[in-house]
């Protein structure tokens, strides 16, 4: 066979598909054009549909909450005092035992983990001047219940109580709303990672919920945080201070009974010894109990010194305040959206069915 011929006739091929595919488009082009009034009315309606959707959805609030974590570091002057700590048990080396519990992102994990969002949930809110546990608040304004009126165990469901006891059933609901809020609801992050600066927030449909929930939550999670970061220094604290009253008793014991020693032979005889002996074992116990004491309220006032030293400073930069900020749907870009949108599936449908007719004709 001539390779001439075969490469006229592969090029004649590639042209007549070419000139097919440019028939095929401008008729299909000519058949759309005829069919302007159907894809009017299907993008007419669409932009009806869009405009609606815009109306009737509810607008959502964004509630958020700025502040910043400020640390001090571990340490540093406090080293002198290691050695008066450590006649009263007191590890100074291993203050900063928990420093690594929240660094980085993890105190964005923890505001959005299941205990912090269910302690929120069921802590209570005022809602003009009327208290509501928050997780009622947002099973109300979703109709949640309307949803379970079918079944009799879950329309009268409460979460009052002890959260412990709860039943599967409540459980189950709470971990539900959780998921919901870390997919839905809210939000937590850090902008700089550079800086120590938190943002929170929560969108809901329900203005006042909103707010109580963010303030709510970040108040929870901040004390949870102070609490875990001070712990081992607050229970040194607590265990000196129990020393120091438990030998301060003793102190005064013991001077009362020097006292008692003395009123016991007022004009005693300088020439018997033995009657000064009660007074004298009294004045030991004394200046014994005396310097106990005085080495301890020295470690008690270091720990001290470590505690808030240890104690994060939690500033809120930023607070929810009413008016919250408001997130409509706009019902301009609805209604050119649906217009767009029912362009293009009033197209497909009608180009489809053009395809589908012809194939059946061969």
């Amino acid at each position: 066979m001539n390779p001439n011929t075969t490469e006229n006739t592969s090029g004649a091929a590639d042209e007549i598909s070419i000139n097919d595919v440019i028939t095929k488009m401008r008729s299909g082009v000519k058949y759309l054009k005829s069919k302007w009034l159907v894809i009017a009315i299907v993008a007419l309606l669409g932009g009806v549909l869009g405009l609606a959707y815009a109306i009737f959805k509810k607008p959502l609030y964004i509630a958020s909450c700025t502040f910043v974590l400020d640390e001090e570091s571990k340490g540093g002057g406090l080293s002198q005092y290691a050695g008066l700590a450590s006649l009263a048990g007191i590890d100074l080396g291993g203050s900063g035992g928990t420093s690594g519990l929240f660094e980085g992102d993890n105190i964005i994990e923890l505001y959005k983990s299941r205990l912090m969002i269910e302690k929120a949930l069921l802590s209570e809110g005022d809602f003009n001047n009327k208290k509501e546990l928050l997780i009622d608040r947002y099973i109300d304004f979703n109709k949640l219940r309307n949803n379970w009126a079918k079944e009799s165990d879950l329309s009268n469901i409460t979460f009052n109580g002890d959260p412990n006891k709860f039943n599967r059933k409540q459980d189950s609901i709470i971990n539900n709303i959780i998921i919901t809020f870390n997919k839905k609801v809210l939000s937590v992050s850090r902008p700089d990672k550079k800086l120590s600066i938190i943002n929170v927030e929560v969108s809901s449909t329900d203005e006042l919920f909103a707010k109580q929930f963010t303030d709510v939550l970040v108040q929870t999670v901040n004390n949870f945080y102070i609490q875990t970061k001070t712990k081992k220094a607050s229970q040194n604290v607590q265990v000196l201070q129990k020393q120091a009253d438990s030998v301060r008793l003793v102190l005064n014991s013991s001077i009362s009974g020097v006292a008692s020693a003395i009123d016991a032979s007022p004009n005693a005889n300088p020439l018997l010894v033995s009657l000064k002996v009660p007074s004298q074992k009294k004045q030991i116990d004394v200046q014994s109990s005396s310097a106990i004491y005085t080495e301890v309220v020295k470690n008690l006032e270091v720990s001290k010194m470590i505690l808030r030293q240890e104690t994060p400073l939690i500033q809120v930069i930023d607070a929810p305040i009413f008016p919250l900020t408001v997130n409509r749907t706009s019902k301009l870009i609805a209604t050119m959206m649906g217009i767009l949108l029912g362009m293009l599936v009033a197209t497909i449908y009608l180009i489809s069915k053009k395809i589908f007719v012809g194939l059946n004709n061969l």
